[in-house]
């Protein structure tokens, strides 16, 4: 296995980033653009190994896909333009893609295989697959359905009401287009309001959604035209360089054109609950909103993390709990079980790397608690194949009293590709 040798023992951090393209919106773009009328101009495309699966799915669909660096052009024929794939379709390391593709193809007329890696391997797919037989798909896998890889035999699908279990962006999107193809409305109940990127692209692309309160419906039958996307910067990736000049002593970093979706700035929320002196300005406003955020070091306090803003900030509690590790009192994360059905079970992964580098935390059913106030020390430590681990970690050796040594950096190139050279431009 691969090994990075991490900058530790870092004086301070400070300059400007611009953030690679959010990685749940690209998804989607690509989605879309492939399931509407004519062309569709991406700007600001995450060229990341999750999204490059997507693309190379759609492609073997048949849609025509040309990518240009972080620009992408899809000439869609509409839902009907899809047509069946000679082989499996591989989603690599893909959740989100193998979740949403489910919803796409369970009402096209023809048969797929889905597959991915060995980490998907392993991933929950029954919260995917049990409403969309619901609706009148014919999905089989192993384990009836739970695990990859999985048949999806595509079929008239009726709207239903459902609500979901856990809150999960991924689940309702996934309903939410096939609801698009069916016969009447379909109805989303979230328990608590997850990222609605799937909602607004549904705008963007000439549909209709409907929201009230926590129910989300939309009508079958809609199609959708081509249009031109702008992908603000993924506050899941900017979470990384936030913590980073907040526990870094005498940094100032500056982080442009963020996404600033109100369904995924929990960060922001806690970071200001924990006294982080943290700056957003809103340059954006229509469609996905975006801005700059402005982080600098500041001296942290212990906080509580639980309820309705889980689902705001699910993807960062690795780094939150680095964060906490910096700060005066006890934290507690809780109401977060859905990090065990990550990349890794994120609760265990993360209270297992910090605790060997001399962190004080302790993992819950739910969550973590996290004793402030620890020096980090060097050591070996691995990704375990999670991209958020892996940076999680780098931010991690800033702090680092002696060498810190990362198992399985490649991870990393899921969703950021370029993260280590942009850490580096600041460090001073």
């Amino acid at each position: 296995m691969n090994t990075r040798v991490l900058k530790t023992n870092v004086a301070s951090i400070r300059g400007m980033v611009s953030v690679p393209g959010d990685k749940s919106i690209s998804h989607r773009s690509i989605m879309f653009g492939s399931i509407a009328e004519g062309t569709t101009k991406v700007e600001n495309f995450l060229p990341g190994a999750d999204c490059l699966s997507t693309i190379a799915c759609f492609k073997n669909l048949g849609v025509s896909i040309e990518q240009k660096g972080t620009s992408v052009y899809i000439e869609g024929q509409g839902l009907d333009g899809l047509k069946e794939p000679e082989g499996v379709l591989d989603v690599g390391n893909s959740g989100t893609t193998i979740r949403l593709m489910m919803g796409i193809l369970s009402g096209r007329p023809f048969h797929t295989v889905l597959m991915g890696d060995e980490s998907i391997a392993k991933r929950p797919m029954t919260r995917v697959v049990n409403p969309l037989r619901e609706m009148g798909a014919r999905i089989e896998g192993r384990h009836n359905g739970e695990l990859t890889p999985l048949s999806v035999t595509g079929s008239t699908m009726q709207g239903i009401r459902y609500e979901l279990p856990v809150a999960s962006a991924q689940v309702k999107s996934a309903i939410l287009l096939a609801g698009l193809q069916a016969e009447g409305r379909t109805v989303v109940v979230e328990p608590e309001r997850t990222r609605d990127h799937t909602e607004r692209m549904i705008v963007e692309f000439g549909g209709t959604v409907l929201r009230e309160g926590n129910e989300i419906s939309v009508e079958g039958n809609q199609h959708f035209k081509g249009t031109s996307i702008y992908v603000p910067g993924d506050i899941s990736s900017a979470a990384f360089f936030m913590v980073a000049a907040a526990i870094t002593e005498n940094s100032e970093v500056v982080l442009k054109n963020v996404g600033l979706n109100p369904t995924r700035t929990g960060i922001i929320d806690v970071m200001k609950n924990m006294g982080a002196d943290i700056q957003v300005e809103m340059t954006h406003h229509d469609g996905e909103p975006y801005g700059d955020i402005t982080v600098r070091s500041s001296r942290l306090k212990a906080t509580v993390i639980e309820g309705d803003l889980i689902p705001r900030l699910i993807d960062e509690l690795p780094v939150i709990a680095l964060l906490a590790v910096k700060a005066d009192g006890t934290t507690i994360i809780k109401d977060a079980s859905e990090l065990k059905v990550k990349e890794t079970n994120r609760i265990d992964t993360v209270a297992d790397e910090l605790s060997s580098i001399g962190a004080d935390i302790t993992p819950t059913d739910d969550g973590l608690i996290i004793k402030g106030g620890s020096s980090l020390s060097g050591g070996q430590v691995s990704s375990h194949g999670d991209h958020r681990i892996g940076m999680m970690l780098a931010v991690a050796g800033l702090l680092a009293k002696d060498e810190l040594i990362l198992e399985d950096p490649e991870a990393i190139q899921v969703s950021y590709p370029t993260f280590f050279e942009d850490l580096h431009t600041l460090i001073q």
